[in-house]
């Protein structure tokens, strides 16, 4: 059994009229940046493979950050409906949110900011990316529908990776659409026999090596007490 990354921690932020569950993994040696996992398609911070990626980051000297962003009500009614998970709109106000909670929180305080998206929350995570320009850093999105950030693309001028699998050929052209409407660096990564979830031998370890890379790369250091609002 290997050797513990980070300690953990839980926390609850206040995102408008919702309290958010979240889970803080603080790296035992370096801290080289922060990243904000935006989950998407009825996932949460308890998703093995976001869990796995986040271990991952955090042996890279990275903080990461894995809310909810549903409620508990709003997940059962989700689980009913699957109606919340395709809010774009919700789902990047609750990151916008998450992502001004940590511009102001000691426990990242001077650490530059990065999002991880999946799935739907590949767009909430761009979204917020458009809207937060002076937080957010640099955004990661694994099997992502950045598609779905739709009018928000042009705004984004961070630097941005979409890992898409090879054998997702739908999202693949959705991600090589968006990818011309961002406005900063962007890079389409296609991984070998990967299907939308990675499931694949290998294939989410590639995910975590890049994304890390990418942030390892892209994040810099911040003060602690830049502003949150760009609006």
């Amino acid at each position: 059994m290997s050797a513990p990354s980070a300690a953990h921690q839980n926390v609850q932020i206040r995102a408008a009229d919702a309290v958010l569950e979240a889970d803080l993994g603080m790296p035992l040696q370096t801290r080289s940046g922060a990243v904000l996992f935006v989950h998407g398609s009825g996932s949460g911070r308890h998703s093995p493979r976001n869990r796995y990626v986040a271990d991952q980051l955090n042996r890279a000297g990275l903080v990461t950050v894995l809310a909810d962003l549903l409620t508990r009500d709003e997940e059962l009614h989700d689980i009913r409906t699957a109606a919340l998970r395709f809010d774009i709109a919700l789902l990047a106000a609750r990151v916008t949110a998450v992502s001004d909670w940590l511009a102001h929180s000691d426990l990242v305080a001077g650490l530059g900011i990065g999002l991880f998206g999946a799935s739907t929350g590949g767009a909430a995570a761009l979204t917020c990316a458009g809207i937060r320009p002076s937080i957010v850093q640099a955004v990661v999105s694994r099997g992502g529908r950045p598609d779905l950030a739709d009018v928000h693309l042009p705004a984004v001028r961070q630097p941005t990776l979409l890992i898409v699998g090879e054998r997702d050929p739908l999202v693949i052209e959705l991600n090589r659409r968006a990818a011309r409407k961002l406005a900063g660096r962007t890079h389409l990564e296609i991984i070998p026999g990967a299907t939308h979830l990675f499931g694949e031998p290998g294939a989410l370890e590639k995910v975590a090596g890049m994304a890390g890379s990418w942030f390892l790369c892209h994040l810099r250091p911040e003060p602690a007490d830049h502003g949150g609002n760009d609006d």
